[in-house]
């Protein structure tokens, strides 16, 4: 059966704050701005911005560089700060300086993450007692006997937590995405969270010629809280 979704009050001028740093994967973060960039031009009060540790230059993966709107010092405003994944994640897991700032938002801010972000809010101990997901889908590396499948990683790093394989797991104030291209999937769920109704996503989906993956994932959704 379909998914009967959550409904939420409307957030006037809903931000979301994406956080980049060296080596994030690039569809992570590039998706969900991707998703709201469509979704501006239905509503222009929604905004999207890109922070950093500091406010240089930052190289994701395959050497893409991005220009951060914003560092930890400008402490912009913001309703959702999200972590992409990347092999990258494996520094920021003990990056004390996020930490600190992720500590530092209002208990309001949602806490979202693609892939293998999630890894951060479990290495915090955000995690548990909470439900969320990671990447299912292992690389080579990952696949062999010296890796381990990110997922199953996220079991190790944050053992309380409750892993599920959904796309999206709304555990609340923590919203986490499974897999590269979730980034997709869990920026219109953001748009969701921020009270936008089902005709107003589908449009958004429409306009990125996007509908029939929408339709295929927009019931991947586990409702956590």
């Amino acid at each position: 059966m379909p998914q009967v979704h959550k409904t939420y009050p409307k957030t006037a001028g809903f931000r979301l704050g994406i956080y980049v740093f060296k080596d994030a994967e690039i569809v992570d973060f590039a998706a969900p701005h991707g998703v709201f960039s469509v979704a501006r031009r239905f509503d222009p009060e929604l905004d999207v911005f890109l922070i950093a540790d500091a406010r240089r230059p930052v190289q994701a993966q395959a050497g893409f560089t991005v220009l951060p709107n914003y560092d930890f010092n400008d402490r912009p405003a913001m309703d959702a700060f999200l972590i992409p994944g990347g092999f990258g994640t494996r520094q920021e897991t003990h990056n004390t300086r996020l930490h600190d700032y992720i500590r530092s938002l209002p208990q309001s801010t949602l806490l979202t993450s693609v892939c293998t972000g999630s890894w951060i809010y479990g290495a915090m101990g955000l995690l548990d007692g909470v439900a969320a997901t990671n990447r299912k889908e292992p690389d080579r590396v990952e696949q062999s006997a010296a890796g381990l499948v990110p997922i199953d990683r996220l079991a190790k790093i944050a053992p309380k937590c409750r892993i599920s394989r959904a796309r999206v797991v709304d555990s609340g104030r923590i919203v986490s995405a499974g897999g590269i291209a979730s980034g997709m999937e869990l920026g219109f769920h953001l748009l969701r969270r921020a009270g936008y109704d089902e005709d107003y996503l589908s449009e958004v989906a429409r306009v990125m010629e996007y509908s029939q993956a929408y339709a295929g994932y927009k019931d991947d959704i586990e409702y956590a809280d």
